[in-house]
């Protein structure tokens, strides 16, 4: 088992590693829209979207993967009304390649934010 991190994504806020790599496979926490300077919540879901995506792609990549390696993907919304600027903003990332996805509509995420977003790809 190997704990990967990157000072790519703002550093955890608990327990927990932003990702592991175990069996084959890496293993990256839910990531919020944190700003690399720390700031809580801000902007439009869509761009929160994009924010939480670029953390996750960064993960993978010190983890030595990319997108395309992402087997399972599961999104936690605020708002259901959001689920398609989000089905948008991650097709545009991954393109022709679709992993499996879960999108959980959920009333509230900590610290005010719209979208965590955990991710489980294949080691490269």
């Amino acid at each position: 088992m190997q704990f990967i991190s990157t000072p790519d994504v703002p550093a955890p806020g608990g327990h927990y590693s932003q990702a592991v790599e175990a069996n084959g496979f890496v293993f990256v926490s839910g990531m919020l829209p944190i700003s690399t300077s720390g700031a809580g919540a801000q902007g439009s879901f869509e761009e929160q979207a994009r924010i939480v995506l670029q953390h996750c792609e960064n993960v993978l990549a010190a983890a030595g993967c990319r997108l395309d390696h992402v087997v399972q993907c599961t999104a936690y919304i605020v708002g259901i009304d959001n689920w398609p600027v989000f089905n948008r903003i991650y097709s545009e990332r991954f393109g022709a390649h679709r992993p499996a996805r879960a999108v959980v509509p959920v009333p509230e995420l900590h610290h005010g934010f719209l979208i965590e977003v955990q991710m489980t790809a294949v080691s490269a």
